[in-house]
């Protein structure tokens, strides 16, 4: 029996590459990596709305309202969260969240070393470098546990809904995820941070845990619209995806 000899690469024969694959998700965590970063250094920056106004409603104070630097972006780590949710499951949701998870920790070390390396001569915003990257570990902790319980468990939500409703009531499975999993993000943050950033007594908490909580949820609630219409591209666009539509389960 004749064996079949392989012969030697020629300098004319095409180099070797891996094939990309068609699929949206790698450019999803990607984006959805770089919410969570660019959030946390956003963050750092305390904003004010109607700062010379006084309302309040019980124990949550209205006016002024008080916001960090990235309450416009952070909601948008939920939305890509639900829509990898809804479309890839959640395992591979699961991963996404472990990625910027260990995105977030390499960033938050980085930021450190290079707060402690020696400042040149010439550089004169050590300062204003540590004030904006230095980490707090306190803070740190926060956010970090706050982001890992809560995207997980909007995750988690999402798909045991579509589990029994599958491709009906979209709507329901994107705002019920996310009451369940920016609820449990903000009383975390909040529970941890709270003593780090000068609150100090119940009403204050409160208002901290409520007034982030219900501003993060309506952002998502507003959204519905842009949030149905890239689940419904991205859908349309894997190969692998296959709905059933079958109605309720038992």
């Amino acid at each position: 029996m004749t064996q079949s000899v392989q012969s030697p690469p020629q300098a004319s024969d095409p180099a070797s590459f891996a094939h990309v694959s068609r699929s949206y998700y790698p450019m999803l965590v990607a984006l959805f990596t770089a919410t969570l970063l660019i959030s946390n250094i956003a963050a750092t920056k305390g904003v004010a709305f109607l700062g010379d106004q006084d309302l309040s409603l019980g124990p949550i104070q209205i006016l002024p309202l008080y916001l960090d630097g990235a309450f416009f972006l952070f909601p948008l780590a939920y939305i890509i969260g639900d829509i990898l949710s809804e479309v890839y499951g959640f395992k591979a949701t699961r991963r996404a969240i472990y990625v910027g998870f260990s995105a977030l920790l390499l960033a938050a070390l980085s930021f450190w070393i290079a707060g402690q390396l020696p400042a040149a001569d010439f550089y004169e915003n050590e300062a204003a470098f540590d004030a904006v990257t230095g980490v707090v570990p306190r803070l740190l902790l926060a956010g970090v546990a706050g982001y890992l319980v809560g995207q997980l468990l909007n995750s988690a939500v999402l798909v045991r809904i579509k589990e029994r409703t599958r491709e009906k009531h979209l709507w329901a499975r994107l705002i019920g995820s996310t009451v369940v999993g920016e609820f449990a993000d903000t009383l975390i943050f909040c529970s941890i941070a709270a003593g780090a950033i000068g609150i100090s007594t119940w009403d204050d908490f409160i208002n901290f845990v409520i007034v982030g909580f219900l501003w993060k949820t309506l952002v998502e609630i507003l959204v519905l619209p842009v949030t149905y219409r890239v689940i419904a591209f991205v859908k349309k666009r894997e190969p692998s995806y296959a709905p059933v539509e079958n109605g309720l389960l038992p």
